[in-house]
């Protein structure tokens, strides 16, 4: 972001990004918030200290999976579902989340990858699925062979998971990758390797699932709200 201020803290149409996932998920109808938080995790945890979120910090920082991984103790006991958002995606609406949690229940698959087309799918993991259309990995880019990078299903980084599956797999994943990070995706292969079905919930409109990784993409999700004359949530 081509700045020392933390990216959930950049502001959007006068909030922070991370006001925007918090409401999505808050009307979407989350029981309990968990918010993991790194780099500058005192200052995000003093801005929204009564958003009636529960802080979690992640020290050191060690991937994706080993993120969610630390909400854990907190979750300890619940075995409903746990949908994972990204806190630099704004444009999420409720109404997707909804969806992908509705999609997930009726399928009986423990892991549903909330997907997209975008018009430009370089950068980012690709969805990989079998004859049946059940999702068999999400590779990402740098770790692709040239037949993966030609598929245009990219994985959102959002998730719903059945807990208890949730927790089971993140403890069996491995740091075996170009990154040496523990990635979230790599619940994906645990669970088609232990037997259990995958699958993807498709996000229409690729704009509402973009992350914001630079002052452009900011930029860009503020022209799109205001085009769009309101927030994709009420904050």
């Amino acid at each position: 972001m081509k700045s020392d201020l933390a990216k959930v803290l950049h502001i959007l149409e006068g909030k922070p990004l991370l006001a925007y996932s918090l409401a999505a998920a808050r009307i979407a109808g989350a029981e309990k918030i968990v918010v993991i938080v790194g780099h500058q995790a005192g200052v995000v945890k003093k801005e929204f200290a009564a958003s009636g979120a529960v802080f979690v910090e992640q020290n050191p920082q060690l991937g994706t999976g080993h993120a969610v991984l630390q909400a854990k103790d907190v979750l300890t006991g619940y075995t409903g579902l746990t949908v994972i958002l990204c806190g630099d995606v704004p444009l999420l609406k409720p109404a997707t989340i909804s969806g992908l949690i509705e999609n997930h229940r009726a399928s009986g698959a423990p892991v549903t990858v909330l997907t997209t087309y975008p018009a430009d799918p370089r950068g980012y993991g690709r969805v990989v699925k079998d004859a049946q259309g059940k999702v068999s990995k999400i590779v990402e880019e740098r770790d692709a062979t040239a037949e993966e990078k030609s598929i245009g299903e990219i994985n959102t980084g959002i998730y719903c998971v059945d807990t208890p599956f949730l927790f089971s797999a993140l403890g069996k994943i491995t740091n075996n990758n170009n990154q040496q990070e523990y990635y979230l995706t790599d619940i994906v292969e645990i669970a088609c390797r232990e037997g259990f079905t995958v699958r993807s919930h498709i996000a229409p409109d690729y704009i509402e699932v973009m992350g914001i990784n630079t002052p452009e993409e900011l930029a860009r999700a503020g022209r799109h709200l205001q085009d769009n004359q309101k927030s994709p949530v009420s904050l």
